[in-house]
């Protein structure tokens, strides 16, 4: 019996010691895993914290606390002439507090906006800025820095965001940064309109999220879907803390034409007329706080606007010019059969008034429906849910259903657009209908790359229309996912333009469109045009190309089909309109073209060249060059500590704090999943070690 126990005992000391082994690095595990998701967890709302204060917020570059100081003020100009626009936009910090500060500010500027200028003003002393490589700029300017000069840089983020850093700005000092861009107006349905951004609304961050860096900005940390999540979520002031940011305005119009009609929807304004074809329009308020977008639209008088619209500039010995094309009249007696999916954003962001506007828009979408259209409905937070398994054809049951379901959805959780995205494009055509998605959203995502590339693999024969809902909805989103679905962008701000906008858009989706168009350069003469694939041109809304070419002669022609019916319009390239800056629009619509190829699968390092050749030729902020301007004289004294500020933004009017940021994004939520589960394979292993024996394996 001895000689067997002693065998036996020898095999459970043995197992014990395997199964204390395995318990230790379970435990060890389990323990990394909570460690690492609290971390995530903590980093995400150390930086959502940062969003409490309401001035300028700073820490020195080592991290330690300090004062603050706000931003003093904004001052647009524009001068429009004919469907160009010019502006000029002034952002002038006072530090108030008694340290050194390096000022960061994230801001928007319209989607399509050409910058080609900026300058550093210190008092009288004008420091114009330099275009180079991004981290060539961002050398330059370290450099200066460290050495204690004034001194500017300037990144694009995303085609609509931009980030300013200013350097060195001294104890209870002003400095004044300048910017100007050019961009093409808007022209739909008989109104031209000029949009000016106010605001970064917080977007969704998906992914997991990554431990912020020392000198990040951002409420969010970067993530493994969005690696710049930092430099594109500026803090964000409580509601209740009150409005910072005050911004004036000016713009000197220049129609060209008798104008009808001129209206700021969004902000009262005072409108003088100097003649019948110019206007001046101000603020009434003299300054509001930057929360939500101005919009002023305006109307020739009928008859006015022409088929054919054409700019031009000489420059360097090239011609630069713009090309409106507008679409023939609607002819009311043609309909097309359809079917239409609808798609809801019900994400935190568009708690308020944006889903009271969007669940409006899409009501009145529903009772458009017309016997023979088939239809179905997507609803999307943090998850994307269909109201039927398939499109179901338009009848009283159906549409009633549907809309008592639309009144029942409230605003709450994430904003995971690609889930909806792919339940509503399925690479299909429609058979013999025309298969349309009308997607209502604020756009407030930062993955907008990863959204764009999921619309062009599953589009198929669809045509995506993007709604914009709210005060700020993010343009370079909407207008980007629509050009690639081959469809048209509608911005609604408030809820008494959902009818007049919605039926707009309706008359273009029940509308035939014109496709196949082309445009015919004059024999022998050299011309780009961008962009390169001319979309389809719907009721009431122009397409416009830019274009470069060796000399103005001969006659320009485009062409079409309507219903399988010839069209055509003519214009003589030497009768145009003279505007100014056409060569930086043609510039800012090639390099877009050269930034879409990456996601048709072209080299990046191949376009990543092209494009700062391009820009630096033509002085333009891109994703690859930046502005920088460095003053020449130091400033800051060499032992003066040098501070790290971020400038807060406000939350978009209508929108909810808690709702947005009451709801962690997935990333976020990935962070709890790994803590809980951590922790659960802790408790076990914890329970397996003081467990009885008999109750472990042996």
């Amino acid at each position: 019996m001895q000689t067997e126990t002693r065998p036996a005992n020898a095999r459970i000391v043995f197992m014990d010691l395997i199964a204390f082994v395995v318990l230790a690095a379970s435990i060890a595990l389990a323990t990394a895993v909570v460690l690492v998701g609290a971390v995530l967890l903590l980093a995400g709302r150390a930086h959502a914290s940062e969003t409490q204060h309401g001035a300028l917020l700073l820490k020195s570059l080592d991290g330690t606390a300090a004062p603050s100081a706000p931003l003093l003020s904004t001052d647009v100009s524009f001068r429009v002439s004919g469907m160009v626009a010019r502006a000029r936009v002034v952002q002038i910090f006072q530090n108030a507090s008694a340290d050194w500060v390096e000022g960061i500010y994230v801001f928007p500027l319209p989607e399509n906006a050409a910058v080609d200028r900026l300058q550093l003003r210190i008092g009288e002393r004008r420091v114009e800025g330099e275009i180079r490589e991004r981290g060539a700029a961002r050398r330059v300017y370290e450099q200066a820095r460290a050495s204690g000069r004034r001194s500017a840089l300037m990144d694009q983020e995303r085609a609509n965001i931009f980030t300013t850093r200013v350097a060195n700005i001294g104890p209870r000092e002003s400095i004044s940064v300048e910017l100007e861009y050019q961009q093409t107006l808007r022209y739909d349905n008989g109104r031209y309109s000029l949009r000016f951004p106010m605001v970064v609304g917080p977007r969704y961050i998906p992914g997991n999220l990554k431990v912020a860096s020392a000198d990040a900005s951002g409420w969010s940390p970067n993530s493994d879907h969005v690696p710049d999540a930092a430099r594109i979520t500026p803090p964000v002031l409580r509601p209740e803390t009150g409005l910072i940011n005050p911004v004036s305005l000016r713009i000197e119009l220049d129609a060209g034409v008798p104008i009808a009609h001129v209206s700021s929807p969004y902000h009262r304004v005072e409108v003088r007329s100097p003649s019948a074809s110019r206007r001046v329009i101000e603020l009434a308020a003299g300054a509001v706080p930057a929360n939500r977008d101005f919009e002023l639209t305006w109307a020739p008088r009928v008859g006015a606007a022409p088929q054919l619209a054409w700019f031009a500039e000489e420059k360097d010995g090239r011609h630069y010019g713009l090309l409106m094309v507008l679409p023939p009249a609607a002819d009311p007696g043609a309909r097309l059969a359809r079917e239409v999916v609808f798609v809801l954003d019900t994400s935190g962001s568009m708690a308020g008034a944006s889903i009271r506007q969007a669940k409006a828009a899409l009501e009145m979408a529903l009772a458009r429906l017309a016997p023979g259209d088939r239809f179905n409905i997507v609803e999307f937070n943090s998850s994307a849910h269909m109201l039927y398994a398939d499109a179901q054809p338009v009848n009283p049951r159906n549409v009633r259903r549907a809309i008592d379901w639309v009144r029942s959805l409230q605003a709450r959780g994430g904003t995971e657009m690609a889930s909806a995205l792919r339940l509503a494009l399925d690479g299909t055509d429609g058979g013999n209908r025309v298969r349309q998605v009308v997607f209502l959203t604020d756009g407030a995502v930062g993955n907008e790359d990863a959204l764009f590339r999921l619309v062009r693999e599953r589009l198929g024969d669809t045509r995506l229309f993007t709604v914009g809902i709210g005060s700020a909805p993010n343009s370079h989103f909407m207008s980007k996912a629509a050009e690639i679905g081959r469809g048209t962008f509608t911005y609604i701000g408030r809820i008494e333009e959902v009818q007049a906008k919605m039926a707009a858009l309706f008359s273009k989706l029940e509308s035939p469109v014109l496709k196949g168009l082309e445009v015919h350069w004059p024999e022998g003469l050299r011309a780009e045009a961008w962009p390169a694939r001319i979309p389809d041109l719907y009721a009431g809304e122009p397409v416009v190309i830019a274009a470069a070419l060796d000399r103005l002669d001969g006659e320009l022609r485009v062409s079409g089909l309507r219903e399988s019916r010839a069209w055509e319009a003519r214009v003589p390239l030497a009768r145009h309109t003279g505007a100014a800056g056409m060569g930086s629009l043609w510039a800012r619509g090639k390099v877009e073209g050269l930034i879409d190829s990456i996601r048709e699968g072209a080299p990046e390092e191949t376009v990543r060249i092209a494009v700062i050749e391009l820009a630096t030729a033509h002085r333009l902020v891109t994703k690859y060059t930046s502005f920088v301007a460095v003053d020449k004289v130091a400033a800051r004294p060499s032992d003066a500590q040098l501070k790290l500020a971020a400038v807060p933004t406000n939350l978009p009017e209508g929108w909810e704090y808690d709702k947005v940021f009451g709801e962690l994004p997935q990333g976020a939520t990935d962070s709890r999943f790994a803590m809980l589960t951590g922790a659960l394979l802790l408790l076990l292993a914890l329970a397996m070690l003081f467990a009885p024996r008999r109750w472990r394996l042996t």
